[in-house]
């Protein structure tokens, strides 16, 4: 299972943007140009002309360390067999929609040259139809620093939420409901030879009815990308679903990306990240935004994992 195939399965961690010939930065523009993903609960939403979410609270911080206003290009991507969210995010920093594109996975499949000379604009903020049609000559993404963890975690039913769980293992005996053909499902279904099959039922991905029949009592615990069941439990203040604690180490860091030939841009922004969590900003943006936390960690670009590594629980 390669890097790349992460992005996918974070449903909608993905974002873009910059470089056109010359490669000239922003230096005296007095403006930091973000480009955010607008249905990425929490991290980014558009209501409107409105936005919410971490990935904007942490660009505000960001411009504002760097001594800039902040603008946001607000896009949209749809994840099929027929895009690609590193070209996207390509496309529009090359397009100079942006200089930064916020929330982006910091895997190695998605950074570098791509193998494609030139791609599409995904749908953005006052784009036209013409827009849409045409394709720009591609950069070379660079990442700044990561912000946070994007990881996957268990989360109980109000009947089991008193079950001590420090480990998979725990998991056995307990209902387990799945969105079939997703990280979580590999890895519950290769977890010590096969041990949780018989507890394990499969949800189909992609119609939101995981959490919604956890909390009606049809399974007990579920593993599920963190940032998801933050989104549910915002929409459902009410909710008697409780995270366990337990978060496998398993996952990807998060952070901004831009083109490699802004360097100096990506330079100053990474001394920003890197004070604001070392001062604890990162984390209390987080809170504001009701994310759980996860700091970054080693190494900041994920170059991969195979079949095998999935099994690596205890």
């Amino acid at each position: 299972m390669k890097a790349s195939m992460l992005s996918t399965l974070a449903a909608a961690f993905t974002c873009f943007v910059h470089a056109a010939a010359g490669g000239v930065e922003n230096d005296n523009e007095g403006t930091l140009r973000v480009c955010l993903n607008e249905a990425v609960p929490p991290y980014s939403v558009r209501h409107g002309g409105a936005g919410t979410g971490f990935d904007l609270l942490i660009a505000e911080a960001v411009a504002k360390r760097l001594g800039q206003s902040l603008a946001v290009q607000w896009f949209e991507s749809k994840l099929d067999l027929d895009s690609s969210s590193a070209i996207e995010a390509n496309a529009l920093l090359s397009d100079r929609r942006c200089d930064l594109l916020a929330g982006y996975p910091l895997v190695k499949d998605g950074l570098g040259k791509p193998g494609a000379e030139t791609g599409r604009i995904p749908g953005f903020a006052g784009s036209t139809p013409a827009d849409r049609r045409r394709r720009v000559t591609l950069g070379t993404l660079a990442p700044t620093r990561p912000y946070h963890f994007a990881g996957l975690a268990v989360v109980l039913d109000g009947k089991a939420v008193d079950k001590p769980i420090a480990k998979l293992g725990d998991l056995g005996g307990l209902k387990l409901g799945i969105e079939g053909g997703t990280l979580a499902d590999a890895i519950l279904m290769n977890f010590d030879h096969g041990r949780l099959i018989p507890d394990i039922t499969h949800v189909v991905p992609g119609r939101g009815e995981l959490l919604p029949r956890l909390e009606s009592g049809d399974y007990e615990a579920t593993l599920i990308p963190v940032h998801r069941f933050d989104a549910y439990r915002i929409g459902h203040t009410d909710t008697k679903l409780r995270l366990s604690g337990y978060y496998l180490p398993i996952g990807f860091n998060m952070g901004f990306v831009g083109l490699a030939s802004d360097a100096g841009l990506i330079d100053r922004v990474n001394a920003a990240l890197e004070g604001m969590l070392r001062d604890g900003e990162a984390e209390s943006l987080a809170v504001a935004a009701h994310v759980t936390y996860l700091p970054p960690r080693q190494p900041y670009v994920l170059d991969g994992f195979r079949i095998g590594d999935l099994t690596k629980f205890e």
